[in-house]
């Protein structure tokens, strides 16, 4: 592999020379520039991006962090991110934390280390000790972490109370909730809608609330659970769409018929929605403007940074499909 002193002894340069027009720093003339790329191109010679950094201060990379990957969601917010990111010619890194800290701060430890521009970050776990550490402009989003940081978020109290009013005009009476894990904040937020919505019901007790931890293999199991302890529930809200379609795949095997038995609304809006059987009715989260919306605040953090960056919370939209759509149903 061709080195920077091969390219210096090519141009009849020093290293520092070929090291500035690489950087495209000004004080070189215009013939040893010509020179020194011309023995770039015919060496063929690729600059090291690591030393690069270090002489520029900046990586032109942005980096997202998710807690599961394999999560239909996170990928959905990444694509709009990384459209973004390649329209202002920087580079999308993906860091999958597994909802673990340790994980996280290893992350951050290394793309500091690499100079990172920014960091988007959908974590529950970062501390205001560790964004004080970070160097680089930081949004938060899908979550905000009680601090002082921009973030973009859904108004997720409010969507589950939508959900909520959707089940009770198709006729549901007895309705129950597949919760996220406790300590992820908008599952918190949505289970607190849907309790509000339920408080002051005499039938309601604690078995109606069954945690499905967002995943599709525990919500099967939870609602197994749940139907068993409580036979009579004809609505469910879901606190998410990977959890729904373990919600549906576990009614049916209990012979329940979606929606005349029992209705089910998720929330999210991904993909897997449209095409689960039956349809999934959910909260939609509007997920591509998010996910844009957070990467051009970075941009803006960037271009600016003692500019003052407003956070912003999106309203739902309430997607009625197949799995609430009772046909004797009068609105």
């Amino acid at each position: 592999m061709t080195t920077i002193k091969e390219v210096a002894q090519l141009a009849n340069v020093s290293v520092a020379t070929v090291s500035r027009v690489i950087n495209k720093v000004d004080n070189v003339s215009y013939l040893t520039k010509e020179r020194v790329e011309k023995a770039i191109e015919e060496l063929h010679y690729k600059p090291n991006d690591v030393a690069r950094t270090l002489f520029q201060g900046n990586s032109n990379m942005v980096a997202l962090f998710v807690p599961d990957i394999t999560n239909p969601y996170y990928p959905e917010l990444a694509r709009a991110i990384e459209d973004v990111m390649n329209q202002h010619g920087l580079t999308f890194i993906l860091c999958n934390t597994d909802d673990s800290y340790e994980k996280e701060q290893t992350y951050l430890k290394n793309l500091e280390q690499k100079k990172i521009d920014g960091i988007i970050m959908s974590s529950s776990s970062i501390s205001k000790q560790d964004a004080k550490r970070i160097s680089a402009p930081i949004v938060t989003l899908d979550r905000k972490v009680g601090m002082d940081l921009p973030s973009v978020t859904v108004d997720n109290y409010k969507g589950a109370c939508q959900a909520m009013e959707h089940l009770r005009n198709i006729g549901c009476r007895r309705i129950a909730h597949i919760r996220g894990p406790l300590r992820d904040k908008n599952a918190g937020e949505r289970l607190e809608g849907f309790l509000d919505m339920v408080k002051d019901e005499n039938w309601f007790d604690s078995t109606y609330v069954q945690s499905g931890e967002y995943s599709y293999e525990t919500a099967v199991q939870a609602t197994f659970e749940l139907l068993k302890k409580n036979p009579e529930v004809d609505g469910v809200f879901v606190a998410n769409d990977l959890m729904a379609a373990g919600v549906l795949k576990a009614a049916i095997e209990m012979k329940k018929i979606i929606p005349d038995d029992m209705a089910v609304i998720s929330f999210d809006g991904i993909n897997l929605s449209k095409t689960t059987i039956p349809t999934l009715s959910t909260m939609a989260q509007p997920i591509y403007e998010m996910g844009s919306t957070a990467a051009n605040m970075i941009i803006e953090q960037l271009k600016e940074p003692s500019k003052k960056i407003k956070s912003k919370v999106f309203d739902t939209e309430l997607m009625e499909r197949q799995s609430t759509r009772r046909e004797d149903t009068v609105l």
